[in-house]
């Protein structure tokens, strides 16, 4: 695969698109965190979704950094930890 039809999977959410599994919501603070790790070859990226509220009030934020870990349940321990310091630093403002 070339860097171009590289960079083109990843904007354009085809077939080279990450793979991504959620796992089970926490609850943290009133934010639900679900991590949501992504296979980047043998290793995997730290991501989750955060949101608050129910209904058409909810809100949601996709928390993707560049970390990449070789363990799949390593990565997500590492995830719950940056989403919790991450909502302790920006607790609501993190939605805008």
């Amino acid at each position: 695969m070339g860097i171009l039809s590289g960079l083109k999977g990843l904007f354009s959410g085809g077939d080279t698109a990450p793979e991504q599994q959620k796992e089970d919501a926490q609850e943290y603070k009133g934010f639900e965190i679900v991590p949501a790790p992504i296979k980047e070859g043998s290793q995997f990226r730290v991501a989750a979704i955060i949101s608050k509220g129910e209904g058409e009030d909810r809100k949601e934020h996709n928390f993707i950094r560049s970390d990449l870990i070789p363990g799949r349940d390593e990565c997500i321990e590492i995830t719950v930890r940056k989403t919790k310091l991450f909502i302790d630093q920006l607790g609501d403002n993190l939605f805008h």
